[in-house]
């Protein structure tokens, strides 16, 4: 059975959706790695296979995005192109090489009453993932929840439904290639946000809610859904630079966190620098960035050092610029007289999910990795590390910024559980 055998299946409702995937998930969990692994190469495969018609319709979203007056930050999200297709299909190898943690067994124990206890990792179940502007998301939850025997209900934005229509046809092809079930990938082809306020109430057969948006989706998630939620993907980073930070070295760092991809999560919008340093270090920081095409917003003794740059380069800082992600090529600066100042800021202006410290004293790097809550801590390196391919997960499913039961990004191991294996000889308690 394939997607395009299936089309009946977008005027399913969302309660047949939900169903479908449950009994799906049942047979996924028990499908052996190496039927799993198959699956992910061939999905690999098909996205060179069918490159052509995945980027054709992903212009047609590009398009109607330029009509609707999207941001260029959001027509970047939008994107696909042969590189960043071939960069899904190299995560998707990466992940069949992984371990799968289904049926790990740990913490393995013999009790003095002669019972052998062990826990054992099982997918979560269902998942339901809600996101926007990013089409390659349908291609890494399908992987990962894939390899973890987890199904997965998607509800993508409407500014992508053409690109996820194709994405998630390619997707079902590798399933019924390889003799698993297409409805373990359900999509909800249908923009209307009344299907997301429907999907939040089937607790009864989704297991967790992933929402990959912005602070509106996230509250909405919060406020309405019966299902547990992992929330995370907003990111407001910051990077300090320490007085006693090698400066040269500092530079290329900050670049790399502010331009390298300025459109995602882990993309940093505020340095902090230390007074004893701001005065050396600030011109130099604006002048590199500068040539990038970065403006600035900054605090009053920012601005202060910084009055002599060119026109349209250097603004004061606004109410609300310290709590905003940029998302674009905007970075806030701010003077800060020490390290508690610093910190203080992130813990004010932080949304915990990547902040960093630059610094070549020791001292102070440990203090700010064990005072400062984010998701990721980083001690003299981009924030742009905060993915799930760079820190050798193979992809993730999202970037979690809360404590339940996953911080930081969410790869194969997070989408786990376990269950309690109990063995006797028919033993009875006292």
């Amino acid at each position: 059975m394939t997607w395009k055998n299936c089309k009946e299946r977008n005027n399913m409702s969302i309660l047949d959706l939900c169903q479908s995937a449950r009994t799906a998930a049942r047979r996924l969990a028990l499908a052996p790695t190496p039927q799993k692994n198959a699956a992910l190469l061939r999905l690999a495969t098909l996205l060179h296979q069918r490159q052509a018609e995945i980027l054709s319709a992903n212009q047609v979203d590009i398009e109607a995005g330029r009509q609707a007056g999207l941001t260029p930050a959001l027509l970047d999200r939008l994107t696909l192109n042969e590189a960043r297709l071939a960069g899904s299909a190299s995560d998707l190898r990466e992940v069949a090489a992984l371990p799968d943690p289904v049926g790990e067994v740990f913490d393995a124990t013999n009790l003095p009453n002669g019972l052998r206890v062990h826990r054992e990792r099982v997918p979560v179940g269902v998942l339901a993932v809600i996101y926007e502007a990013r089409p390659n998301v349908t291609i890494d939850v399908a992987g990962l929840a894939l390899k973890t025997g987890n199904a997965v209900i998607l509800r993508g934005g409407k500014e992508t439904i053409t690109s996820n229509r194709a994405l998630v046809e390619v997707v079902h092809q590798a399933l019924a290639d390889n003799n698993l079930p297409v409805e373990a990938l359900q999509f909800i082809d249908d923009p209307d946000r009344q299907r997301v306020v429907e999907l939040l109430k089937m607790h009864q057969y989704i297991d967790m809610v992933i929402p990959r948006g912005g602070a509106t989706l996230h509250q909405l998630c919060r406020e309405i859904s019966q299902i547990p939620v992992i929330t995370g993907g907003i990111g407001i980073c910051h990077l300090f630079v320490d007085e006693s930070a090698d400066l040269e070295r500092a530079l290329p760092v900050i670049r790399n966190a502010k331009i390298q991809r300025p459109t995602v999560c882990n993309a940093l919008d505020t340095v902090l620098v230390h007074r004893t340093v701001a005065e050396q270090f600030l011109p130099c920081l604006v002048e590199t960035l500068a040539a990038d095409g970065v403006t600035f917003r900054a605090g009053p003794a920012a601005y202060a050092i910084l009055t002599s740059q060119p026109e349209g380069r250097v603004f004061p800082t606004g109410p609300e610029d310290f709590d905003t992600e940029w998302l674009s090529l905007v970075l806030g600066l701010q003077v800060v007289d020490n390290l508690d100042q610093a910190m203080a800021h992130i813990a004010a202006h932080s949304t915990a999910h990547s902040d960093g410290i630059l610094t070549d004293n020791l001292g102070n790097a440990r203090r700010f990795v064990a005072e400062v809550d984010s998701a990721a801590v980083y001690v003299n390196a981009s924030t742009r590390f905060t993915d799930g391919g760079q820190l050798g997960l193979g992809a993730e499913v999202a970037v979690s910024t809360q404590r339940l039961h996953a911080r930081g990004p969410m790869g194969l191991r997070e989408l786990t559980t376990y269950k309690w294996v109990i063995e006797g000889d028919y033993h009875v308690r006292a």
